[in-house]
């Protein structure tokens, strides 16, 4: 051995190759990667776990429920109204009754008169009266429903026992208009005179009201009543 070469490590000997087994270099390689492996392995077990989780834990989107129908409410009608089916004079149709309808005494018909000055709708009535031709406008009586004063409605009585009941009147002999608020009574067959000379059909039998209603002014025409104009 010549002074220039290395002396060989007495404490490190090479150990000797046996064919077929490898080296300890190759081993601890071998012996390094396995655990690698097995981790990567684990990881990618537990990745797909935790996706699993979150899929399954996800809030999902509930399905609408299916509408039921709107319930249906019935609304009830409203009333009929009971003039709407009355005759209405107008100024170009002032009909308001035949007189074939009245072949009888106190026999009436209620109608709607429209106020040509103010073109408001009055509840009126038609009275046939005992004396005078059923083809002359005097054997009649049109007259406003409407107190004169206040807000009060007019009636047309026909039932003598309803005039002592409610007005404590028992001396009518025939039906008679009353003012129910008032209790006054209109005698159809009497007339009052008003101020200015003027004679109005319906004298206060009883009661305090000021004046009897307002007469409408009538037409017989070919056997139709007009209703024209109203004091």
């Amino acid at each position: 051995m010549t002074p220039d070469q290395p002396k060989p490590d007495r404490f490190k000997p090479d150990m000797p190759q046996i064919p077929g087994v490898p080296a300890a270099a190759e081993k601890r390689k071998s012996s390094s990667a396995l655990p690698l492996a097995l981790i990567g392995g684990l990881a990618a077990v537990i990745l797909v776990i935790f996706l699993a989780g979150r899929w399954v834990l996800r809030p999902h989107a509930e399905e609408p429920a299916p509408q039921q129908p709107a319930p249906q409410l019935e609304v009830p009608a409203p009333p009929p109204d009971p003039e709407a089916s009355l005759p209405h004079s107008t100024a170009q149709n002032p009909e308001i009754a035949r007189v074939e309808q009245f072949a009888k005494p106190w026999s009436s018909q209620a109608f709607i008169f429209r106020d040509r000055a103010t073109g408001e709708n009055i509840p009126a009535m038609l009275v046939r009266l005992p004396a005078g031709s059923a083809a002359q406008a005097s054997g009649y009586w049109a007259f406003s429903l409407k107190a004169p004063y206040g807000t009060c409605r007019l009636e047309y009585i026909h039932d003598l026992a309803k005039l002592k009941s409610d007005y404590d009147y028992s001396a009518a002999r025939h039906p008679m208009v009353g003012n129910p608020c008032t209790r006054t009574l209109f005698d159809p067959l009497k007339m009052a005179n008003m101020p200015g000379h003027v004679w109005a059909r319906g004298a206060i039998v009883q009661g305090s009201d000021l004046r009897p209603p307002l007469g409408i002014e009538l037409q017989i025409k070919e056997g139709r009543i007009l209703a024209l104009r109203m004091e």
